[in-house]
């Protein structure tokens, strides 16, 4: 999608962080702006940073983890600017944990807003951009935590995986109509994810108690605006993959080395050998 003048942004968990700075990112390129969040403070101020810069914007609270709201949200954003173009399934909580110590309702929260969360956003919007016959893309939001799993932070990256092999078929079956599907997998960036809890919804167990200040030790990250930049030009040339930390290559690449190990020792085992049998051809997959 080179031309984006014109045309509008649909953006959940866009009242600040990554959201904000693609908001920021697609509005300097002639977009209008639909921001939706769960916290309406800072969605007023986002709001209203947005107006300082002449850029068309609306806003609305939306909870990604309940179908209806999301559907809703789809409605207001057409009401308010007509048709809607590119989808940024963005937001996102965080939980992690010993093997055997998450709590249920931290399982059913992080999966009901990272993944269903994300569903309920394509399926909401697709109807819509489909019906317009101009053309799309969906951002979703994945992490490095997607092609990867640090230990503890298996909750997270289990979402974050499930997001990555969604969109990946996704992908393949809406690029012959024209809808493009990106993956974000941003490494370290200075958001607010990890305050996450102060949003949990009472069903999962209300907001979780955050720790004092200077108890976590600071992580080097980027700035949201260069992600927000880069998310722009990925949408503007097409790309499958966006990557913001091209210095965590070498892990992607130890974790294949590891995968490719293994199927060396399926060629090498005895149980399976002289076994007379050839995959078939898998359809859908894209390249």
């Amino acid at each position: 999608m080179q031309d984006l003048t014109g045309r509008t942004a649909f953006i959940t968990g866009g009242a600040s962080g990554i959201g904000l700075a693609m908001a920021h990112a697609f509005g300097g390129a002639g977009m209008n702006i639909m921001l939706a969040d769960i916290e309406e403070p800072p969605l007023r101020a986002a709001i209203a940073e947005l107006q300082a810069r002449q850029i068309p914007v609306a806003g609305l609270t939306c909870d990604v983890s309940d179908r209806a709201s999301v559907e809703a949200a789809a409605a207001e954003t057409v009401r308010a600017f007509g048709k809607v173009h590119v989808v940024c399934n963005n937001a996102g909580v965080v939980v992690g944990g010993r093997v055997g110590e998450v709590k249920p309702a931290d399982w059913d929260w992080i999966f009901s807003v990272n993944v269903m969360g994300v569903i309920y956003g394509m399926e909401a919007f697709l109807p819509l951009i489909r019906s317009h016959g101009e053309g799309g893309c969906f951002v979703n939001s994945a992490s490095m935590a997607g092609m990867i799993s640090p230990a503890g932070r298996e909750p997270y990256s289990a979402t974050k995986f499930a997001l990555v092999a969604l969109s990946e078929g996704w992908g393949v079956q809406l690029e012959p109509e024209g809808i493009h599907v990106a993956i974000l997998c941003p490494g370290f960036v200075k958001t607010g994810l990890s305050r996450s809890g102060r949003t949990r919804q009472a069903r999962y167990g209300g907001p979780a108690v955050l720790p004092p200040p200077g108890a976590r030790t600071a992580i080097p990250a980027i700035e949201p605006e260069r992600v927000g930049e880069r998310v722009l030009e990925a949408v503007r040339a097409g790309e499958r993959y966006i990557f913001t930390h091209p210095d965590m290559r070498s892990l992607v690449q130890d974790r294949f080395a590891r995968i490719m190990r293994a199927f060396d020792d399926a060629d090498a085992s005895a149980a399976l050998a002289g076994l007379d049998y050839e995959t078939p051809p898998i359809e859908g997959l894209g390249n």
